[in-house]
């Protein structure tokens, strides 16, 4: 039962953990914050924080792949948006 509290992101024995917890699911997942925050259940800034400023000290080698990833998925960002609103608009010409 406690690893599945793991994986929810529930029941950590300490922020250090959590931070690590944190960053396996983001590697394995290649996630970003956002979808990492929905999956644990825990705020965007949370997560962030854990994972730039907390990790670091904790794990840097975890540190440096979750930066990797979050340095793609920013950078990707932009483009993301452009792709979500050209589908709501095709969408919406299709109802039409």
């Amino acid at each position: 039962m406690a690893e599945r509290a793991d994986e929810q992101g529930r029941g950590y024995r300490s922020e250090c953990e959590r931070c690590e917890i944190l960053a396996d699911y983001i590697i394995r997942n290649k996630c970003t914050v956002r979808r990492a925050a929905s999956h644990f259940e825990i705020s965007k800034s949370t997560i962030h924080k854990d994972i730039t400023k907390k990790l670091k000290n904790v794990n840097y080698g975890k540190y440096t792949e979750v930066r990797e990833i979050i340095d793609v998925n920013k950078a990707e960002r932009h483009l993301r948006g452009g792709m979500a609103t050209k589908r709501k608009y095709e969408r919406m010409k299709m109802k039409k």
